[in-house]
């Protein structure tokens, strides 16, 4: 099920919910998911249950993030747990893909369903 909210502006929002590992092995479904519509229209990913990213998972970002703006569009991400703040932080992503817009509630059903690896 896709689960969108509209926001100002032509923004959609992607709840990742059922992810909650952004690591080497699932970055691939974020990925196939996401880069065809960063490349039609500006996204935000809502990271709220998201408690672990690793090298891959940063990766997959900094690519959406590329391929939107290359499309003339913008991607974000908003209500990254603490862990994932504190890592895009020490990164210097924060700047570039934190969104100040916070959701604060989000009614989803899943969003990503791929299989285990």
């Amino acid at each position: 099920m896709t689960s969108t909210i509209p926001i100002p502006y032509g923004t959609v929002t992607f709840a990742a919910s059922g992810l909650t590992e952004l690591v080497r092995g699932n970055e691939e479904c974020l990925l196939s998911r996401l880069s065809p519509l960063v490349q039609r229209q500006s996204v935000m990913l809502d990271l709220g249950q998201v408690e672990r990213i690793d090298a891959a998972g940063i990766a997959a970002l900094i690519s959406l993030y590329g391929k939107a703006r290359e499309a003339g569009h913008s991607f974000r991400v908003t209500n990254p747990s603490p862990h994932v703040a504190e890592i895009l932080a020490l990164v210097g992503l924060d700047r570039i893909l934190l969104s100040r817009i916070m959701i604060e509630e989000s009614h989803f059903g899943p969003f990503f369903e791929c299989p285990a690896a």
